[in-house]
């Protein structure tokens, strides 16, 4: 591994502290103030400017990020509110709206984008003819069962830092899903390794839709920062892009009152299905980039929330399309798993200098 500038194997560092966190590691704590009160978190440090938590009790999502500090997950006035203060239907559908925070908002298990009313039949219970879903789903506030945490070593010369747990979304005379998230990243780098497995653990076959929300805010996104997508085409965008005409190519200044731009793009991948979207800060000399696999997320949304003390943007890869729920089972596009099925995806979260 490299770290500050030389080259160290697993004798020589070692040699020169009893403990690796001397270079990097793994910490448990738990969040004791405020909205935040109860929450586990992980701290992830890899010796080489990156820094980021994993919060345990909101579905291990990523809260706080920074590389050679400078913040890159997003901060919202919401902080990191516990899950206990959660009621899913609050707001009409949009409580998600009183939670949203960090850099990585995960969207699932059986639901993403705006709330819908669908069928539930294939649960057979009668009182439960539909099931109402609000924005983006149930299991970001919902707690992991942790299985461990610490630091690998897969050779003398390659340490990495991991985490994994499981989250459980399930009802009687409802859907039993279970979400396993491992992250890894590796001692010396600086990226944030994502390794998601979906899987129906209940008997009956259950609507599974699924979008990471993958949220940049200041200082990484400033005014003058630009975006580099490898844009194929875009197949929708929100009512506000022509009302408000302001580009999604170069970010500007925080705008009062700013409506949220969204846009639905394709994406050329690489060779091997990958796409890369960045967003590129030459002021301060940085990047970050997501790297996601349009095999398992045939959609992507660029996500552009300007305005006065909610200064964001977003990348979404998407299981479905803007359409949402309802839609996709109408044109047979929904994900239906099978009793004992499961999806995989891998996703990697990267930051680095110009």
């Amino acid at each position: 591994m490299r770290l500050s500038g030389r080259d160290y194997d697993r004798g020589a560092l070692a040699r020169l502290a009893g403990d690796v966190s001397a270079a990097g590691g793994v910490r448990s704590v738990v969040l004791d103030d405020g909205a935040e009160r109860g929450i586990r978190a992980l701290e992830f440090r890899t010796g080489a400017g990156l820094n980021f938590d994993v919060l345990v009790d909101r579905a291990m999502d990523l809260g706080t990020a920074e590389f050679r500090g400078n913040g890159f997950g997003w901060r919202s006035a919401t902080g990191f509110r516990h899950p206990g203060l959660h009621e899913y239907a609050d707001d009409d559908g949009l409580s998600m709206m009183r939670s949203f925070s960090g850099l990585l908002l995960t969207a699932g298990l059986d639901h993403t984008l705006f709330g819908a009313e669908v069928d539930a039949s294939q649960y057979r219970y009668p009182p439960k003819r539909t099931v109402r879903n609000g924005l983006h789903g149930r299991v970001a506030n919902l707690p992991a069962r942790l299985h461990g945490y610490g630091e690998r070593w897969d050779d003398d010369e390659t340490c990495v830092l991991w985490a994994e747990g499981e989250v459980r979304q399930a009802a009687i005379f409802g859907e039993h899903l279970r979400l396993t998230r491992r992250v890894e990243a590796p001692v010396g780098g600086t990226e944030i390794r994502l390794t998601d497995t979906v899987r129906n653990a209940g008997f009956d076959p259950t609507p599974h839709m699924y979008l990471y929300h993958v949220n940049i805010g200041w200082p990484f996104l400033d005014e003058g920062a630009r975006f580099e997508l490898p844009v194929e085409r875009t197949v929708w965008q929100s009512d506000s892009v022509a009302e408000q005409g302001v580009s999604n190519v170069e970010v500007p200044a925080p705008r009062k009152g700013f409506v949220e731009q969204v846009y639905e793009h394709v994406l050329k991948p690489d060779e091997h299905g990958i796409a890369r979207p960045r967003l590129v800060n030459e002021r301060l000399g940085v990047f970050f980039e997501l790297a996601y696999d349009t095999t398992r997320f045939p959609a992507f949304f660029q996500w552009l929330h300007l305005r006065e003390g909610a200064y964001a943007i977003a990348f979404e890869p998407s299981t479905h399309h803007v359409a949402g729920d309802q839609a996709a089972r109408d044109d047979g596009t929904m994900i239906f798993l099978e009793p004992g099925e499961e999806r995989r995806y891998t996703t990697t979260f990267r930051v680095g200098t110009l």
